[in-house]
């Protein structure tokens, strides 16, 4: 695990160009990078393009709380993959049912951001390669767990993990996850992932479409 706290970005595209300085270290043998959308996919651009390798979203979606749909209890990822939170489960009393209901509601979500994102392209085969996931920032990290534990279903070389910030709790719950982690900063003080930015502007789907056919087009002149 790497990080320094004495770091913030201007948006997240720099934070994709200071995340790519890490990875060089990582010394990656065919990587593939991958990123959580929407969020994920500017840093993850930044990212692939720095380091000459192709770029493609893996879907995963936070299940929010009854009534505060900000805070995570849990998330789910393509495959079929469920992560619940179990502490916050205990404390807001949500019995499994309950969970388990809440985590139907949203694979439609799901499932629609797969289609938009990716369509009938089928994603890239892992075997052998070093995957890559890239997302803006964690606050608890159960999202970037669910797609870790997916993921970890498929026959890549190594998976690391790769962001901007996180709040300390979440990357050592993680580095338990993925082979690797990958963090720029890490402030003491972490109450949201915005904090790290001065332009955390909402991403729309068009701009993530908008950044993955870049990519491809940019990987098809490499080959």
């Amino acid at each position: 695990m790497t990080g320094r706290r004495d770091v913030r970005f201007r948006d997240r595209r720099d934070a994709g160009r200071q995340l790519s300085e890490r990875l060089v270290e990582s010394r990656l043998r065919d990587p593939l990078i991958l990123a959580l959308p929407r969020g994920g996919v500017p840093v993850a651009f930044e990212v692939a393009k720095a380091l000459g390798a192709p770029l493609d979203v893996f879907v995963a979606r936070k299940i929010g709380a009854p009534g505060y749909p900000e805070l995570g209890i849990g998330a789910i990822a393509e495959g079929g993959e469920v992560v619940a939170n179990g502490f916050a489960l205990r404390r807001l009393g949500l019995t499994k049912t309950q969970f388990a209901g809440l985590a139907a509601q949203e694979r439609p979500e799901l499932e629609r951001r797969v289609q938009r994102y990716r369509g009938a392209r089928t994603l890239p085969a892992l075997d052998g390669r070093d995957v890559v996931l890239v997302d803006d920032g964690f606050a608890t990290g159960v999202t970037a767990e669910a797609a870790l534990r997916s993921l970890r279903r498929s026959r890549a070389r190594r998976l690391i993990l790769a962001v901007p910030a996180s709040a300390p709790r979440a990357t050592r719950r993680l580095v338990g996850v993925a082979d690797e982690v990958v963090c720029v900063v890490e402030p003491a003080d972490f109450e949201a992932v915005g904090q790290a930015y001065e332009d955390f502007s909402q991403i729309s789907d068009e701009e993530v479409v908008r950044l993955l056919e870049c990519a491809q087009r940019a990987d098809k002149v490499q080959r």
